[in-house]
């Protein structure tokens, strides 16, 4: 059965590389993929909605006051997320820029030095002697080449690859919201046992994201359903004794 599914795989990864399609399927990388984003964004939005629904139920308050607290959270934690995304991918482009602009002005002005750093890194790669000379002379023949080589090998930025802020920020942000919303729905539609429907609801997606986590991290979906559900229950609990507390105290 294993071996049949390494076949099956095997073929897969052989038929995307020729399609060309096996950056996007097998590796999860490149310009355009906000799969990330929108897998932590609803992680993240599950877990502190909830957390905020517990803590609430734990105080014995009103719906109303689930509604307005959890809607209030969910807008402002969203938007928060989605602002600090786009900023640190904003962020992040102009350092890659920035050093961009660095390494094409040394490869105009001081060819040699940058020479000495194309053999160094490929010297580190196990290149020597001519093939070492050739692969050098080959690179610093084009200057756009150049420069990518020395983005890579120096600040490991693959060119090409940057993120967009605005889609990386409004993935979160979508994300955040959609999964966030979970529990609060009882109390929106007014289900009865609003809070036991509520655990169901918010275990089941903090399972499925967890899951999906695998799609990034490549862990068994199993432990990674699991290990999500741990996270958010153990922040439920928390709140929700916080709340209890809180409600005795005041």
């Amino acid at each position: 059965m294993e071996e049949e599914k390494l076949k099956k795989k095997i073929e897969a990864v052989r038929q995307a590389h020729k399609d060309g399609s096996a950056i996007e399927k097998f590796h999860n990388i490149g310009k355009g993929s906000y799969l990330r984003d929108m897998v932590y964004g609803a992680n993240d939005g599950i877990v502190t909605t909830f957390a905020v629904v517990a803590g609430v139920a734990g105080a014995s308050l009103d719906v109303k006051i689930v509604l307005i607290l959890g809607i209030a959270n969910l807008l402002a934690d969203g938007f928060a997320m989605a602002t600090g995304n786009y900023l640190g991918t904003r962020s992040e482009n102009q350092f890659i820029a920035k050093e961009r602009a660095m390494e094409e002005w040394e490869v105009k002005y001081v060819p040699e030095e940058e020479k000495k750093e194309i053999e160094n890194i490929y010297r580190k790669k196990g290149f020597s002697g001519d093939d070492l000379k050739r692969v050098v002379q080959v690179i610093t023949a084009d200057k756009k080449l150049w420069v990518d080589e020395m983005m890579v090998g120096e600040l490991g930025a693959i060119p090409g690859e940057e993120g967009s802020p605005l889609m990386n920020g409004l993935a979160t942000f979508i994300a955040f919201i959609i999964a966030g919303a979970l529990p609060l729905a009882p109390y929106i539609f007014g289900l009865n046992n609003s809070f036991t429907t509520a655990i169901v609801m918010t275990g089941a997606a903090l399972f499925a994201v967890g899951s999906a986590r695998t799609l990034l991290t490549k862990q068994y979906w199993l432990i990674a359903g699991l290990e999500m559900l741990g996270v958010g229950a153990i922040a439920a609990g928390v709140a929700y004794l916080a709340g209890d507390l809180l409600d005795k105290l005041v």
